[in-house]
């Protein structure tokens, strides 16, 4: 019996390379009505930029407008990243449908200028051009804006430049009823957050996987460097630098990163210990950002001198969400209320879709997402931690490399190839159980076409990318796009119900801008300085 036991030990370790699905599918096949009403929304950002390829530096057009109150059109870093947000939607077309009317709605609105198709900014010659998006004179505008100047001062303004695809993404009620038997999503919010830190567990674990097969940023711009020193070993040729074998330097030392938070120990095991450690990250003060100074000579700098200004400084590849109430910040929203979606970040613009993001990367998100959340999803320690770390960094910077591997469940290296072949064959599943829903072979269509990444390199998003790039120059090729979509976009003819629809969002937009401006003006209400106290305080201590 002894000798039985080891065989099989050994067997179950050489096969066992991602974790087990068995159970979770098993579940799945009882109830495969439990996952018929996903619930999903896109944000996409983009920069607008002039026909030359270089950064607009005009303000946020008013036709389409005011960033701080329209609910599908608004500005993220800068006045000319723009940042357009769908409604949540329970079908995949329609969702891309409203995404497309927003595009068409933009480009009909921007005279000369374009919506740059990739990630990695077009060529920007100084930082100087870069203005802050700007929110208007209330307290709440002069907030927003001040996060965005300790932003600048932290991380430079040419990094947050760069432009990102966000999937929300929820399961229904119904879902939660039969998988831990809630009864409706205020007795069961602490059932339904830790079944989506389960879910979030296991994206760390092969979210890897996305940037694997979506990534398209394996070069860039070198005005986006401007001369400072990296690291990573960029090659170069001409005007672009790049990886050969690189995925999304997006997700690298280049992008979006804050190596302060490195030195804290980030969990992703419940939340109450996520939350824990995020007000330990907006309460400790940082003495690399305290040498800023954080009010110099009257003007602030930034919002405080701590690791994070406020919990959006957390730059992560997903994130815990909960639908903030008015004046609630999205920390509280989670205390309150529980883990309502998750946000996946880890999207690089699709340079071959005119939204930035097509169906096919939606499905496979639904069917990962299911995924992460049905397989057994143990607590990650800190040996974990690191490794997930490494596998992630070695698919960002080299993962298209020739036999490349990763380290597995059970912290052996593995060929990257073959735990990429595993998780698709229980993707394979799932797509079998939603396309029974819908009646179609959609999601099996997916499978299909993206497991083939794992065999050839050069079908992956990266690949094709870095091969145009090279071929026609960075801005060349993001101009030829650009242009492309431009015309794409500008052409369609809106319906007069979804014409009046933004048209109406605009009107409204600007009138709340001013209602707020109007109230803070005439109520006398408190100076900017206690404002910003009362909402940096709740943090500190606790």
């Amino acid at each position: 019996m002894y000798n039985i036991n080891v065989a099989v030990l050994i067997y179950y370790l050489e096969v066992y390379v991602i974790p087990d699905f068995s159970e979770g599918l098993l579940w799945l096949e009882e109830h495969p009505n439990a996952i018929s009403m996903i619930l999903r929304g896109i944000e996409r950002e983009t920069l607008r930029v002039t026909p030359e390829g270089t950064l607009a530096t005009s303000g946020h057009p008013l036709m389409l407008g005011k960033a701080l109150t329209h609910p599908w059109i608004t500005t993220d870093f800068s006045e000319s990243l723009l940042e357009f947000i769908t409604p949540v939607y329970s079908s995949v077309d329609h969702m891309l449908c409203f995404l497309k009317d927003i595009h068409a709605y933009v480009a009909h609105n921007l005279g000369s200028e374009r919506m740059w198709s990739m990630s990695m900014p077009c060529f920007i010659k100084n930082e100087d051009d870069i203005v802050l998006a700007q929110y208007g004179t209330s307290n709440i505008g002069k907030f927003k804006t001040l996060y965005r100047e300790g932003l600048k001062n932290r991380y430079g303004a040419i990094m947050q430049m760069i432009s990102g695809v966000h999937y929300n993404f929820s399961l229904p009620i119904e879902f939660w009823q039969e998988w831990v038997g809630i009864e409706d999503k205020k007795s069961g919010k602490s059932q339904i957050s830790a079944g989506y830190m389960r879910l979030i567990r296991n994206y760390y674990r092969l979210g890897w996987v996305v940037p694997y097969l979506f990534g398209a940023s394996p070069a860039i711009c070198s005005s986006f460097l401007g001369g400072r020193k990296t690291n990573i070993p960029l090659e170069q040729k001409d005007h672009i630098f790049y990886l050969p074998y690189a995925t999304s330097l997006r997700l690298s030392g280049l992008g979006y990163t804050n190596k302060v938070q490195d030195d804290l120990s980030i969990t992703v095991n419940n939340l109450p210990d996520y939350i824990k450690w995020l007000k330990k990250a907006i309460s400790t003060p940082s003495a690399e950002f305290a040498r800023l100074g954080v009010k110099v000579g009257g003007h602030y700098r930034q919002l405080n001198a701590n690791i994070f200004q406020i919990e959006n400084e957390l730059y992560s590849p997903i994130r815990p969400k909960c639908v903030a109430k008015l004046n609630e910040s999205p920390l509280d929203a989670l205390l309150r209320g529980g883990i309502e979606y998750i946000e996946v970040r880890s999207l690089d613009i699709n340079p071959f879709s005119a939204l930035g993001v097509n169906a096919d990367q939606s499905r496979f998100l639904d069917m990962f997402l299911i995924w992460c959340l049905l397989a057994d999803s143990p607590e990650i320690n800190s040996d974990e931690a690191l490794y997930t770390r490494e596998n992630w960094n070695r698919v960002i910077l080299e993962g298209r490399k020739p036999g490349q591997t990763i380290i597995d469940c059970n912290y052996r290296r593995q060929s990257l190839a073959k735990i990429g072949r595993d998780l698709f064959a229980n993707l394979r599943r799932i797509a079998e159980i939603l396309d029974s829903i819908n009646g179609n072979n959609e999601y099996n269509h997916v499978c299909t076409i993206l497991v083939t990444g794992f065999d050839d390199t050069s079908l992956t998003y990266s690949a094709k990318v870095l091969e145009e790039i090279m071929a026609k120059g960075f801005i060349q090729f993001g101009l030829e796009l650009s242009d492309l979509y431009y015309q794409e976009l500008s052409s369609k003819v809106l319906s007069v119900h979804r014409t009046n629809q933004f048209q109406q969002k605009k009107e409204e937009s600007i009138k709340l801008q001013e209602q707020i401006e109007n109230q803070c003006a005439m109520s006398r209400s408190i100076e900017f300085a206690e404002y910003l106290e009362m909402h940096i305080r709740p943090y500190i201590g606790k």
